[in-house]
C-alpha cells in the first residue's frame, strides 16, 4: 500500500466553485496535477495511470477526453519507429 500525504490548498472562491463540491474538487485537482506532470514528461503514462487509480487504457481514454496526446513523437521519431517495425517484420516475417 502506498503512503499518502495530505496537502491543504487554498483556492479563490470562484475557482473552487468551478471545481465543484469538495470531494469532486479534490479528485479533479489531483487529476490536473498528474496530467500536468505527465505533459511535462516528469512521469510516465503507466505511473500517471497508477496515481489516478485507472488502467492504462483508462488513462489513454482520459487523455483523449482532455485533448492530450498520448503518442508524443516528433515526425523523425515516428519514421524511426516505423523503420524499426519494418526491420523486425523483415526478420520475423
Amino acid at each position: 500500500m502506498s503512503q499518502t500525504m495530505t496537502l491543504q490548498l487554498e483556492f479563490p472562491t470562484d475557482l473552487a466553485a468551478l471545481l465543484g463540491v469538495q470531494s469532486q474538487a479534490t479528485e479533479l485537482a489531483k487529476e490536473y496535477i498528474v496530467l500536468g506532470l505527465y505533459q511535462e514528461n516528469r512521469i510516465s503514462g503507466g505511473k500517471a495511470a497508477e496515481l489516478l487509480g485507472v488502467t492504462r487504457r483508462g488513462f489513454v481514454a482520459l487523455l483523449a477526453r482532455r485533448g492530450i496526446d498520448y503518442f508524443r513523437l516528433t515526425p523523425g521519431e515516428w519514421v524511426e519507429e516505423v523503420d524499426t517495425v519494418k526491420a523486425w517484420v523483415a526478420r520475423h516475417g
